[in-house]
């Protein structure tokens, strides 16, 4: 295993970015300190062709360019701090009313109108017998997009040599504060030659939140005898929904295991993604509103592009005391992981 350091380009202000490649015999991945942005996972199909399997770019140009910002789908970024919808942009922490971002209809969504998908964050490299690495760190000052508390976040992404990509969240703060972090990588097993309407989902859970209008009401719904059932496995267009899926399955985890949540599969490329995670939800995101996007004079992605599977707390967990909670408190530590396990059949 090994992983090199290469500049990635600059942001605006003059700043440095660095991608990071970690690799294995089987797979590589790239990662950038710009967003935490995991940029490709190259791996082979069946018969040893290798391919990009999540959306992303080469350039970090691409990254910040208007044309992309403009329709702003979240590529391989890590989200923070909050994680999916907070209804009408208001949260109450102890007593008082925060005023957010409104940047999704009528509500906040993934940390607001520059969330930690935009940041900077400090890099160190992690190499040892079993594992290379980057651990990444930013920190979120008081008042950033009206979130209260500075907060420390790390981000340590690992791959070992079973092709498993680990990736770590900490979390401290100085004030009592919401955190809900996730990756919203977009994997597409084909490597872009199809959609990913073929692809087939497996996933443990038997139940979901009920949404309305992508806000939970509070209700954890079955799933199973539903269009919303993957207890079994089940092309992602078995249902023939018009827009697919964006919704928030209950993986019945709240002793915070690592563990199983689902496999994605795709026959003719033989490759296959297992998640496992500590989180007790995840975000089943087929990306309807995906940007069919110009790179190089190519036309690439756009609708079903790629599936985002983010393990996360619940949508608006801040408005219902019933879901897991999202506060953080000074003196404690916010720790959740996540691992993505890529097999080739």
């Amino acid at each position: 295993m090994k992983i090199t350091t290469t500049p990635f380009g600059e942001l605006q202000d003059g700043s440095k970015v660095d991608l990071f490649t970690l690799s294995n015999n089987k797979i590589t991945v790239k990662i950038s300190n710009y967003g935490a942005i995991i940029t490709a996972i190259d791996m082979p199909n069946k018969n040893g062709s290798i391919e990009n399997v999540v959306c992303g770019f080469d350039k970090l140009d691409t990254y910040i360019s208007d044309e992309y910002l403009g329709s702003y789908p979240y590529f391989g970024a890590i989200i923070g701090r909050f994680g999916n919808r907070i209804a009408n942009g208001q949260l109450e922490i102890e007593g008082k009313t925060y005023e957010m971002a409104i940047n999704n209809g009528p509500n906040h969504l993934h940390g607001g109108a520059v969330g930690f998908d935009r940041k900077l964050f400090a890099a160190e490299v992690i190499k040892n017998e079993t594992e290379v690495g980057v651990k990444l760190t930013y920190t979120s000052p008081d008042g950033e997009e009206n979130y209260p508390g500075n907060l420390k976040v790390t981000c340590v992404y690992t791959l070992n040599a079973n092709s498993e990509l680990g990736i770590q969240y900490y979390a401290e703060t100085d004030k009592t504060t919401v955190v809900n972090l996730t990756n919203h990588s977009y994997f597409n097993l084909t490597g872009q030659k199809e959609n990913i309407l073929n692809h087939v989902l497996e996933l443990t859970a038997t139940k979901m939140t009920e949404m309305v209008e992508q806000i939970p009401t509070g209700k954890i719904v079955p799933v199973v005898g539903t269009d919303f059932d993957f207890t079994s496995p089940k092309k992602l267009n078995a249902a023939g929904l018009e827009m697919g899926y964006d919704d928030n399955y209950v993986l019945d985890n709240e002793n915070g295991e690592l563990k199983l949540a689902g496999c994605l599969s795709e026959e003719n490329s033989g490759r296959k993604m297992e998640v496992y995670t500590t989180q007790p939800g995840m975000q089943v995101y087929t990306g309807y509103w995906n940007p069919e996007l110009n790179i190089n004079g190519v036309k690439k992605f756009g609708s079903f592009s790629g599936i985002a599977l983010e393990t996360q707390h619940y949508p608006d967990s801040v408005h219902q005391a019933d879901f897991p909670t999202t506060l953080l408190n000074p003196g404690e530590t916010y720790n959740q992981k996540t691992v993505y396990k890529f097999i080739t059949d």
